[in-house]
């Protein structure tokens, strides 16, 4: 009676070992992830510069390369027509990444904005796209990571 019990336990034992070493070989093969993007936009006001700011969370078990960010205004007759791709996003610039745990990179991406840019640019509803690259070469694009109005 006791034989069976240990061998019974034994077996439990080894199916739970299995079962777990699955769940952690999984969760190291995570796909290449953006989230909690947000952006907030500041107009210029008086002699005082605007300023648009970026934030996202990339996550991806091979690490993460580079993030690159781009701002369109939603009535772009370009890419409402064509769909942005990783390809036009080849040239554009990064953001800033910094780790914030595990395999997970906290990216920021700051730029000015003057009265000139503001006059020349699209009102409306803009969006911020993105395109995370990990080391491993795996890519992310998220055309409409987060939005900003230009009034």
């Amino acid at each position: 009676m006791a034989r069976r019990i240990v061998l019974a336990v034994a077996a439990g034992v080894v199916v739970l070992g299995g079962a777990g070493a699955f769940a952690l070989a999984y969760a190291g093969e995570q796909p290449l992830s953006v989230a909690h993007s947000a952006a907030r936009y500041a107009a210029p006001v008086g002699d005082r510069a605007g300023s648009l700011t970026f934030t996202t969370d990339v996550t991806a078990s091979a690490g993460v390369k580079g993030v690159k960010v781009l701002a369109w205004p939603s009535n772009s007759s370009f890419f409402a027509k064509q769909g942005l791709t990783a390809k036009d996003m080849a040239s554009v610039e990064s953001a800033v990444c910094k780790p914030s745990g595990g395999d997970t990179v906290h990216c920021t991406y700051t730029i000015p904005v003057s009265r000139a840019d503001v006059e020349t640019s699209e009102r409306g509803v803009w969006h911020v796209a993105v395109l995370a690259t990990a080391k491993d070469g795996d890519t992310k694009l998220v055309t409409k990571a987060a939005d900003f109005t230009v009034a």
